[in-house]
């Protein structure tokens, strides 16, 4: 399991699991008659399992907006819940790819391992979030045959971005799964790498606070989050 930091080291951004405090959960319950007698909800505290950041909606001023992804079984329900920052106990990273392959189907494991040198080899620090991620997490079932792999490739600023979504691009016409995910630089800021290798001028670029069209070079140089 991904470990936590203290959520006093960094601030929770885009795709980071935030780990709720005990008295954070009885406060979510306690006001929320929808999932206090949701029985797989109810084993989030108990289980320790994390949440994940989300981008807050106009109406959620206060407080930390974190989401809720529930498996197949119970209806792949995405819950949006908001905490007060008091109660984040930690915050953590995406599960790395090489960590979350134990836990995929073994028809993606040579795709995960071409995907894990090749992030290697560009010095790229390769994650995963979606159903892989949170099947790693619980243990619960949430990948399935018509899954797609939602990896995110933290970018360097000398990373060729170019040469490497190519390669990524290459490895996925083999993959046995559509490979889904984002480029993310180090400003926190991410683009899909599928449109970022499309070539156009301009790139929808995401942060955990807004979107913008941005050039290319503009988000290899962390323009959003100048």
């Amino acid at each position: 399991m991904t470990s936590p930091c203290k959520h006093s080291e960094r601030q929770p951004g885009r795709h980071d699991l935030v780990f709720v405090s005990p008295d954070g959960w009885r406060a979510i319950l306690d006001s929320r008659g929808d999932l206090a007698t949701d029985v797989l909800v109810a084993r989030w505290p108990k289980m320790r399992w994390p949440t994940i950041r989300r981008r807050a909606l106009p109406s959620e001023a206060t407080g930390l907006a974190l989401g809720l992804p529930l498996p197949p079984s119970a209806g792949k329900k995405r819950i949006s819940l908001v905490v007060d920052i008091d109660h984040v106990a930690s915050v953590a990273r995406p599960p790395p790819l090489r960590q979350a392959r134990a836990y995929a189907p073994r028809s993606w494991w040579l795709t995960l391992d071409r995907l894990d040198e090749l992030a290697l080899r560009h010095a790229v620090d390769a994650r995963v979030f979606g159903s892989l991620a949170w099947q790693s997490l619980t243990g619960l079932d949430y990948v399935t045959g018509r899954s797609d792999l939602d990896i995110l490739f933290e970018v360097q600023g000398e990373t060729d971005v170019d040469r490497f979504v190519a390669e990524v691009a290459a490895i996925e016409t083999g993959a046995p799964m559509r490979l889904d995910g984002e480029l993310m630089g180090a400003d926190g800021a991410a683009v899909n790498w599928r449109e970022f290798h499309g070539g156009a001028d301009e790139i929808l670029v995401k942060s955990i606070e807004r979107a913008a069209l941005l050039g290319r070079d503009q988000f290899i140089s962390g323009a959003m989050g100048s």
